[in-house]
């Protein structure tokens, strides 16, 4: 947006579709990607990657009285005490704490407060003002034994928020104050081997790193780490491809690390292995001599004949097993994940992948989801990523952070490109640190396109331009070292042509279109996309905009400096040059409520709402996005009390034209424009709305709205009727409102109480409504537009999950309950600690 933000301006505070769930042809396909993703992630022997997940104990801190807080900070001396924290040593009394499972995210457990300070981040107590729920502390018991003396042991952070100092048997360890990039500590020398161990870890909550809800805790997966004295090297490993016609010649590099006494002969050696399992191709890095404590680099190269490209269509994976040897065996390995493919922005083609034109039909995204908060487990990535791929979306940008890996390999397998953003724009010591974690990490992902260093630093671009010009490309000089094969970009609110701009390989526009069109004809050489656009708001299953109920409607809501769904689309999907872009937003999320503020407590940015229940947009970008004929009319057709009035009636279509029939008569049939859509006024009557969708004089699609009872019974529907008993897979619930004719009541708002039994818990429920304060924890959930969701856990059983709904408390028409029954499979365990 020119000349401001998003964070400098949350105006004070949109629709319903058919809301369909995921196609379960989509969720057959993920799950079984699903399934080898956790095999192609498994530890190599003999490393040892095991989760740490299970088992912790938690209890809330307080950041301002050390009498709260285990008396952490009584003495400024207590950092010099090493060794004498107890509450990481064997006789602390943690009976009293709660008992949980990683991830985590307490924030979402917490109410809501009417605090303006707290608006962009959700209404959560969190911060100085509010020490008692902004200090969490985690405590768990972990065997460690006898024969692993002389191994390196780790523990590895995901990521937590934010401030985090780790204990171990009563020894300050280390401290991450970053709520995104991973972080790891060398734990060797402070273990007790062949006994019990304990870690603690503090978690301060009271600062944030953006301006939107992130969570408290440690919200993502936590590992313990056992390598060998020589191992490879964290993140070192890297596989870069070039193609040549069919065939791909294979860049191999890592670094071997030497943690031991005495200096040791080392090789490595690298076998490629397709999606099948065969072996494609081997390389060997010649052996050289590695000191004590030092570390040297290896590189190879491989020729792999006919390589399966990866693609949106196709996305194909290789991985490479990576050995170090020495002393003729085998000391530490690791397996990776690559993919061989081309990507290059050009200035007049715009966007090319393996050399052809692809457009990005992208959308930002952050990572919070109803009822659960930042705290995702795995199968959550994979449904929100297939909820837009299903509206034929192909890219998505990690919106304004680092993301969880989960959602790289998700994307990597499900073929969806991605923008990956750091979160600290800055050339100082702890933004390279981030970037640098950022970008080795994640540099074989073959669905990562483009390097982002930063969101709408205006103060960079100016006043600040003679600094931001510096910044940037320090930034930029960085990522190109570490990864010459990938561009780099930020998303700009401006024109790009001062400060930070001038370093960037790809100009990146956030609005204002006048922006784009105006520096291509300055500057026809440089590649252009919309690193963020739209910003298009509705309220699902909302039809007016309701200042007193703080609603958006459905049709053309959009903020003052944003787009709508069609104007911004046009624009990019029409120029050849212009690559495509990044809508804002695929989901609602929580905090920075827009348009308006309390009650509101979320965005009403997304496509689909904080359950990934489409809006009416969704199925606009469907029509032109996606390759299948589409019929989607709207409103619904309840209109009680507005008998004769006319309606708006509007159809998203991809087909030649659609005819509108009301009560089974036409009201005329309309022509449907390019990347447009086709609507009518129509006076109401009780009955139905039928959009028929033609090509080439023939019918194809229909979609039709019909005047419905009151609600009458529930219905349960599952994303999946089979997960599997690991303690982490869920399945994601959909509850609806039917009337007596079985149809979906669209304004239903009963409260549902829900009951879970057997080998599954419940996690969260949601609903959708930007302005619902109601429990995300609690074992009920009012219906919002006939809608709600509720999300449950497997435990490590084989059995079944019970999930019964039923309509609680007064007033209204009983409702018939409704129970479904998920089965959940014996598998095996990922290795965990004991």
């Amino acid at each position: 947006m020119s000349g401001f933000s998003r964070r400098d301006l949350i105006v004070s505070g949109l629709g319903f579709s058919a809301a369909s769930m995921i196609a379960r042809s989509a969720w057959a396909r993920t799950a079984s990607m699903m399934s080898e993703s956790a095999e192609a992630l498994a530890a190599v022997a003999p490393r040892e990657h095991l989760l740490f997940d299970f088992g912790w104990k938690f209890k809330f801190g307080d950041g301002q009285d050390p009498a709260k807080d285990l008396d952490f900070g009584l003495s400024q001396g207590d950092f010099a005490k090493t060794g004498d924290f107890k509450f990481a040593k064997e006789k602390f009394d943690d009976s009293k704490w709660r008992t949980l499972n990683l991830p985590h995210d307490w924030a979402v457990e917490l109410p809501f407060v009417r605090d303006k300070e707290l608006e962009s981040h959700g209404f959560k107590p969190l911060g100085r003002r509010y020490p008692e729920t902004s200090v969490g502390w985690y405590r768990r018991v972990f065997d460690i034994p006898e024969s692993d003396l002389g191994r390196r042991i780790w523990v590895e952070f995901d990521g937590a928020f934010r401030d985090v100092i780790v204990f171990v048997n009563g020894c300050f360890i280390g401290r991450n104050n970053n709520g995104y990039a991973p972080f790891q500590f060398d734990l060797t020398d402070f273990l007790r081997y062949g006994k019990k161990n304990y870690i603690v870890a503090r978690v301060d909550a009271s600062f944030g790193d953006g301006w939107f809800y992130e969570g408290a805790g440690i919200y993502r997966h936590v590992w313990l780490s056992k390598m060998d004295a020589l191992h490879l090297g964290n993140w070192e490993s890297c596989v870069r491809s070039e193609v040549t016609g069919s065939n791909a010649t294979l860049a191999l590099s890592t670094v071997v690390q030497n943690d031991g006494d005495k200096a040791e002969s080392a090789k490595v050696k690298w076998q490629i292995v397709d999606a099948s399992g065969k072996t494609v191709a081997t390389a060997e890095s010649p052996a050289q001599q590695i000191g004590a404590d030092g570390k040297g680099t290896f590189t190879a190269a491989a020729k792999l004949p006919n390589a399966a490209m990866w693609s949106v269509e196709t996305p194909n994976l290789y991985q490479a097993v990576v050995t170090v040897e020495a002393a003729g065996k085998n000391r530490d390995a690791e397996r990776i994940s690559f993919g061989v493919r081309t990507a290059k922005f050009t200035a007049d083609k715009g966007f090319l992948l393996n050399g052809k034109q692809v457009k990005i039909m992208g959308t930002c995204n952050h990572q919070d989801h109803a009822g659960i908060g930042a705290a995702l487990p795995d199968a959550m990535q994979w449904f929100r990523l297939a909820v837009l791929r299903e509206m034929g979306g192909n890219a998505v940008r990690t919106s304004h952070n680092m993301p969880t890996p989960e959602w790289v390999d998700a994307c990597d397998r499900m073929g969806m490109m991605m923008m990956c953003e750091t979160r600290q724009m800055s050339s100082n010591p702890e933004g390279m640190a981030q970037l640098e974690v950022m970008i080795k990490r994640h540099r074989n992902s073959p669905s990562i396109i483009l390097w982002s260093v930063g969101n709408e630093e205006f103060l960079l671009q100016s006043p600040m331009a003679e600094q931001g010009k510096k910044i940037a490309t320090e930034m930029v000089r960085r990522c190109h070292e570490l990864d010459p094969t990938r561009m780099v970009s930020a998303a700009v609110n401006g024109d790009n042509r001062q400060g930070i701009s001038d370093a960037f390989d790809v100009l990146g526009f956030n609005y204002n279109l006048k922006n784009p069109e105006s520096y291509h004809k300055d500057f026809p050489s440089r590649p252009i996309y919309g690193s963020e656009t739209s910003s298009a708001i509705a309220t699902r299953g909302m039809y007016s905009n309701d200042k007193l109920r703080n609603t958006m409607n459905s049709y053309d809501g959009v903020v003052p400096w944003g787009e709508t769904a069609e104007d911004w689309w046009k624009y990019y999907g029409e120029r050849e040059w212009a690559t495509g872009g990044f809508a804002w937003t695929g989901f609602d999320y929580r905090g920075e409520p827009t348009p308006y503020g309390w009650p509101s407590i979320n965005s009403q940015f997304g496509i689909v709402d904080m359950c990934g229940y489409p809006k009416d947009n969704y199925y606009y970008y469907k029509a032109w996005w996606g390759k299948d004929p589409v019929v989607h009319v709207f409103p619904h057709w309840n209109w009680t009390g507005r008998e004769g009035d006319e309606i708006a009636v509007w159809a998203y279509s991809n087909l030649d034209e659609v005819e509108l029939f009301v009560n089974g008569k036409s009201a005329g049939s309309q022509r449907v424009p390019h990347l447009g859509h086709v609507q009518w006024k129509v006076r109401y009557e009780p009955g139905s709305i039928e959009a028929r969708g033609s090509r080439d004089g023939k019918v194809v699609s229909t979609d039709k709205r019909e005047t419905t009872g009151p609600a009458a019974a529930i219905k349960l529907t599952a994303d999946r009727t089979e997960i599997n008993g690991d303690g982490e897979d869920v399945a994601v619930i959909r509850v609806e409102g039917l009337d007596k004719e079985g149809r979906l009541v669209p304004l239903a708002d009963d409260h549902i109480g829900f009951k879970v039994t057997g080998a599954g818990v419940l996690i969260g429920v949601g609903n959708g409504d930007p302005n619902c304060q109601e429990s995300d924890k609690a074992p009920q959930r009012s219906l919002f537009n006939g809608l709600a969701q509720v999300i449950v856990q497997a435990t490590k059983e084989a059995g079944e999950i019970k999930i019964e709904a039923f309509k609680e408390g007064w007033g209204g028409a009983d409702l018939t309950p409704a129970a479904i029954t998920i089965r959940t499979k014996k598998v095996e365990l990922r290795p965990v600690v004991a």
